[in-house]
């Protein structure tokens, strides 16, 4: 596992011990995801949901995000989160926390721009999460999700609008956006 493109290029990144668990996100996938939010992202507060090792949210700050908050359930994730975080130089840009996703979002009162989940496959995850989500996603926002093909996401949640669907391989990645304020 490592950092693809941007400022921490090439870095080598710790997995998270029981990976056969947790499933890393694979370069094709990773390079597509940010593919999809190339534009968005210089300056963006970013929110990793579900972090595990932290490989998505160093991957933006790696691209140009201002910053991004890591969360996972975790406290072995949390520490390999901060490893990686340190060893690509990317932690004062960096907010890392430990806890459950719905706990957190309720309490959340930041905005984000970008909002990456990934929590772990056939659990029915995304579906119960979503309309917190929906919660800290700023007006303009983004929100990509990573499934298996077999997922079923609501076109619409809120605010966030379903605009694309693409498929690699065996995951699917769903692009949300929020309605920017006029």
């Amino acid at each position: 596992m490592r950092v693809i493109a941007g400022e921490c290029r090439g870095k080598k990144l710790e997995a998270l011990p029981g990976t056969e668990i947790t499933r890393p996100t694979t370069d094709r996938v990773k390079e597509a995801m940010f593919s999809i939010v190339q534009f968005q992202l210089p300056g963006a507060r970013v929110l990793d949901l579900f972090a595990g090792s932290g490989q998505l949210g160093i991957e933006a700050i790696s691209r140009g995000a201002a910053r991004c908050v890591f969360l996972d359930q975790s406290r072995d994730a949390a520490s390999v989160i901060m490893k990686n975080c340190k060893s690509c130089g990317v932690f004062d840009r960096s907010r890392v926390s430990i806890g459950e996703a719905g706990l957190f979002l309720s309490a959340c009162r930041e905005q984000f721009d970008l909002v990456l989940l990934d929590p772990p496959y056939r659990q029915n995850t995304i579906p119960a999460v979503l309309p917190a989500v929906e919660t800290v996603v700023a007006p303009g926002g983004i929100v990509l999700c990573e499934t298996e093909k077999e997922a079923v996401l609501p076109a619409s949640c809120g605010s966030l609008q379903l605009k694309k669907q693409y498929k690699y391989g065996t995951i699917l990645l769903w692009r949300y956006e929020k309605e920017s304020e006029q």
